[in-house]
């Protein structure tokens, strides 16, 4: 089972404040238990919603709005993507991660859809093109 898990941004994150060294060192520590363990797929922080930007779909018209946007709490500051037995053994891994700002904060765990999720509508002609995907977006990592 993978696990999306979702770091909330707030206003530091949102304003460009950078984590300090104590707490990258302890995140890097966290992140390298994670790759032992080998249930770290990937991980990243994410830049400030001011330098980023929204598509709006509306049927076959396209907007673009430019950040930043409001609400931080509902923002992503940072992600990392696991792969586990169980939401409960996600959780457990999430517990165990230093804090991820230095007063309050929110972390989200949420399970990415896998192909046998989708049913009969993935057919075995899109379930191989998924899979074509996927091994072709690896061989570009």
């Amino acid at each position: 089972m993978r696990f999306m898990v979702l770091v909330k941004a707030n206003e530091e994150t949102e304003a460009g404040v950078m984590p300090s060294e104590d707490l990258l060192a302890a995140m890097g520590k966290y992140n390298e238990e994670m790759v032992k363990a080998g249930v770290l797929l990937a991980g990243e922080g994410l830049q400030p919603s001011s330098k980023g930007a929204r598509v709006k779909f509306s049927g076959r018209e396209r907007t673009v709005v430019d950040g930043p946007f409001a609400e931080a709490k509902e923002l992503v500051a940072g992600f990392w993507l696991i792969q586990v037995k169980s939401k409960e053994e996600a959780i457990e891994w999430v517990k165990r991660c230093p804090n991820p700002m230095e007063g309050e904060s929110e972390i989200e765990v949420r399970q990415v859809f896998e192909a046998e999720d989708f049913g009969e509508e993935l057919t075995p002609e899109l379930r191989e093109q998924e899979e074509r995907i996927r091994a072709q977006a690896e061989a570009n990592q």
